[in-house]
């Protein structure tokens, strides 16, 4: 070999890096859609207080509007609350996701390797389910999060 290096190995580490860089950005990517959490991991359900909340700024960000064009203040304001309360829920519902989503893969991976030491592996299928629910859980609440920044 010459001093720099094989050529094909070099491409070969390149390719491989590539792949691992690919991987570690899907791993990252996650979202939410119609109260479901997406991710490389799977789907989870949302938290309920995420959707509410969401109805609530809907409907009170109408209320509003409506309050606006016809000139009724006491509709504005109701409109007003509703859409801070519903964005108050939402934001508990984010939490409650990104918490148990973050303790389930913990519990899954330290549950996963206990499990695979004793050889069990149908607990360690179940333990990695449940990491990769929360996995889900915590990508989902994290992407919503970060689109509301």
């Amino acid at each position: 070999g010459s001093i720099t290096g094989n050529t094909a190995d070099k491409q070969q580490a390149a390719d491989k890096q590539r792949e691992a860089e690919a991987k570690d950005t899907l791993s990252h990517a996650g979202g939410s859609v119609g109260g479901f959490s997406v991710s490389s991991g799977g789907v989870a359900k949302n938290d309920s207080e995420r959707q509410g909340g969401q109805w609530d700024q809907t409907m009170g960000s109408a209320k509003e509007t409506v309050g606006n064009l016809v000139g009724a203040e006491g509709l504005k304001k109701e409109g007003r609350d509703q859409n801070a309360q519903g964005q108050a829920r939402e934001a508990q519902g984010q939490l409650n996701d990104l918490g148990s989503g973050v303790a389930d893969r913990a519990k899954g991976t330290v549950g996963g390797a206990v499990a695979g030491a004793m050889g069990n592996e149908q607990a360690q299928k179940d333990y990695q389910d449940q990491h990769d629910k929360g996995k889900t859980l915590q990508r989902g609440a994290e992407a919503d999060i970060q689109k509301q920044a």
